[in-house]
């Protein structure tokens, strides 16, 4: 109705048709702004505020992109408490994955913690919590892992772990409008508070004000709103006051807002940060030159602090009272006066043999029901921990349109000794509904030398079913046809295999791997018929090397452990097996693979990921199977970042065991705004766009070429794909993968 009176007064007041059209561009300049503004219930008062002028924003990007370096590293004292409250919940809270328990009744939560955290330029954060003081039972839960909202500086393009882009930089003007709101007047000069708004709804864009210093144009308080995930937070932060601190945040508020199923929980969070140690990039120090010297510095060390030690962990609360640097309010002691009081009532508590008897069969139900929803982490000092996510879970299912629907579930035993050496147990199971086969693997492996990633390992399972390379004299003789495998003889092979292997780091960024690789494969449907033309039992003994070489690998040394960050250049792969005949039915063949792979960050928010490689097959007298390691059909989904960037989704998956020799090249290309830039309610829910290419060379396939589109939400990630082979499209569909708390 408003619109529509705005309209008529325009059409009844001006005859003239430029004035006409000059109203109707404001009243489409202010429909853009108001779905934006409306959750701030004031749009009109938006409208009307001046557009700050060109100068100015200059003058801020051009200072910020100097103080976004300026930051070398820091060392602080951080404090943190929070008060949760349980606006509403239901049954269904206790069923998600990473959430935490809620006791029966209590809807009010404290929880506070006192932690050294570390920064070294330009991304590198590291949190040493010294002390823990809360009310909840268990303090896993997602609400109090914040730290990604305290990796913050305002003046790099993108901010809070390259989640959202910053208002503050130059590159990032495009996505956001900005308005003058006011101008104080101050002895040391002007403070603009500046609204910026986002031009679209997006989960990497805020929204909020920005007060800035005329005088050096550094930011002095800034609040903003955001969504990211299932998380609605606000923040407040005021910039440090003394020389050093001003380009650093000091004090902090933060509300995060937790709705999901008709749950809602809000943590309300005030943080304080003391500066001990704070280092600048001088003025005559060339940022270039700095860059490169930190690149051919591959040692770390210096950048990360040791993991805390929980048994020296200060968790008693009158320990705590005595470092807590911000006192409590009495509402906040009255929550931990009944959270002590409750403890004590339970400890207090008698029950007759009978009812305790009773209680305990109940319990043990409880506790079957709790490990099929529940992810859980127990942790035992003296034997490990053990680690697994929900058995009744959704997140662990897959479709894709050439495997169907696919289920996985794996378990973590972990065991950490004293001098670093670690054992390491995955028990794997998983089942696919479209082809109706059960997997499963146990993958191990024990540390003895973890300075220079010296271990043991052991995998064993049950792999894809497979035929043999006589199936590839049959490909031999359509040379010319298109290939159908339905109209094939394909005799398949059940196959169970065991790798034993030793690793071993010879230099920085080079390692070893050599073992042994069995497969003993059967007869899928054994039949006389089938007797007659192959063997029904074929097994392989093959040694097996592999070289893994990271140029300028870049490490940190904890504790007797040397731990790999990264490097600014590919994985190059070679992977060499021969087969021997040293066991009954066993056969001679030689298999090599060359890859080389990498993950690039472009700028900001974009990155490209690739993988190419090939491989092929020597000595091949007696019959082999055709099956590669790098180049394969995977039965179980691994992860939409592990799978769907590196592999083809619409190749028939007989393909991948029907050519002596392969070249393969995939790549990913990752970004937040693509084609759905100027769809703003769409971008309001999706983080990501992505586009796929693969090209494949093997005989037959000359190429086989994929394309594909996919989004990623919080909640999933989709893709749609096109296959072509030789020069015609021959097939087409999508995949889905539940990443709800998965990231």
């Amino acid at each position: 109705m408003c619109i529509c009176y705005i309209f008529a007064l325009i059409m009844r007041k001006y005859k003239s048709y430029i004035r006409y059209i000059c109203h109707i561009w404001v009243l489409l300049l202010w429909l853009t702004i108001a779905p934006t503004e409306t959750a701030k219930g004031n749009p009109a008062v938006i409208l009307f505020k001046p557009y700050i002028t060109d100068s100015i924003l200059d003058n801020i990007f051009k200072q910020a992109e100097i103080y976004a370096t300026k930051v070398q590293g820091f060392n602080a004292d951080l404090y943190l408490k929070g008060n949760m409250h349980i606006h509403k919940r239901n049954r269904i809270i206790k069923y998600l994955p990473s959430m935490f328990r809620l006791e029966k009744g209590v809807n009010e939560y404290v929880y506070e913690s006192l932690s050294e955290l570390q920064f070294t330029y330009p991304r590198i954060y590291d949190r040493k919590i010294r002390a823990i003081a809360s009310t909840f039972p268990g303090g896993n839960g997602r609400f109090f892992d914040v730290i990604d909202f305290l990796k913050f500086n305002i003046y790099n393009p993108s901010v809070m772990e390259d989640k959202v882009l910053s208002p503050l930089n130059k590159s990032n003007r495009i996505h956001y409008t900005y308005l003058l709101d006011s101008i104080a007047y101050r002895q040391n000069g002007q403070i603009f508070k500046i609204r910026f708004i986002p031009r679209y709804h997006s989960t990497q864009l805020l929204d909020g004000s920005f007060w800035i210093a005329e005088k050096d144009w550094s930011l002095r308080y800034i609040e903003f709103e955001g969504k990211y995930d299932l998380i609605k937070f606000k923040v407040d932060m005021k910039m440090g006051t003394a020389d050093k601190e001003k380009l650093l945040p000091q004090f902090f508020n933060l509300n995060l807002n937790f709705s999901f199923l008709k749950n809602h929980l809000e943590m309300n969070y005030t943080g304080w940060m003391k500066y001990k140690d704070i280092i600048l990039l001088k003025n005559d120090e060339s940022l270039l030159e700095k860059e490169k010297a930190e690149k051919k510095r591959l040692n770390l060390s210096n950048s990360y602090v040791l993991t805390c030690d929980t048994s020296r962990m200060v968790q008693h609360r009158d320990s705590f009272n005595r470092i807590r640097p911000l006192p409590l309010t009495d509402y906040e002691e009255k929550l931990y006066t009944d959270f002590y009081n409750r403890k004590q009532n339970n400890l207090l508590d008698s029950i007759p043999f009978t009812e305790t008897k009773r209680k305990k069969s109940w319990t043990y139900i409880g506790q079957v029901g709790d490990a099929l929803i529940s992810s859980y982490d127990i942790d035992m000092s003296k034997i490990g921990s053990v680690t697994c996510s929900p058995i009744i879970n959704p997140l662990l299912i897959s479709y894709s349109h050439r495997k169907g629907f696919s289920y996985r579930q794996e378990f973590k035993y972990n065991k950490l000794f004293h001098d670093g050496k670690l054992l390491h147990i995955v028990p794997k199971i998983g089942y696919n509904f479209t082809k109706k086969e059960l997997y499963a693997s146990l993958d191990g492996e024990f540390v003895y030398q973890p300075i220079k990633n010296g271990k043991f390992s052991i995998n064993v399972g049950n792999g894809n079913r497979i035929y043999s390379s006589v199936v590839l004299d049959q490909l031999k003789e359509k040379q010319d046809s298109v290939i159908d495998f339905e109209k094939m003889q394909l005799d398949y092979f059940k196959d169970t295999y065991l790798n034993l292997s030793h690793n071993i780091e010879i230099t920085n960024g080079l390692n070893l791997w050599t073992g042994i690789s069995m497969h003993w494969r059967r007869m899928a449907r054994p039949s006389k018929e089938v007797a007659e033309r192959v063997r029904l039992r074929y097994n392989s003994f093959a040694p097996r090397i592999r070289l893994e070489w990271t140029p300028y690998m870049h490490y940190y040394i904890n504790g007797n452990r040397k731990i790999n960050v990264g490097s600014y250049f590919p994985t190059f792969t070679l992977d060499y097996e021969h087969g021997i005949k040293w066991i009954k039915d066993s056969g001679e063949y030689g298999r090599m693979e060359l890859s080389a792979e990498q993950r690039i960050r472009l700028r900001h928010l974009h990155t490209i990921a690739y993988h190419i490689g090939g491989g092929f097959f020597t000595h091949k007298e007696d019959m082999y199977f055709v099956d590669y390691v790098d180049f394969a059909n995977r039965n179980l989904p691994q992860g939409w970042n592990d799978d769907i960037g590196g592999t083809f989704q619409m190749l028939d998956g007989r393909w991948y065991n029907a050519s002596k020799n392969y070249f393969r090249g995939n790549i990913t290309y990752e970004t937040p705004f693509l084609l759905l830039y100027p769809v703003s309610k769409m971008l309001s829910w999706i983080q990501k766009e992505r586009i796929y290419a693969g090209l494949l060379f093997m005989p037959h396939l000359n190429p086989y070429f994929e394309l594909g589109y996919g989004i990623g939400t919080h909640i999933f990630d989709f893709g749609v794909f096109i296959g072509n082979e030789n020069g015609k499209f021959t097939s087409a569909g999508c995949k889905f993968t539940f990443e709800l708390f998965n990231k």
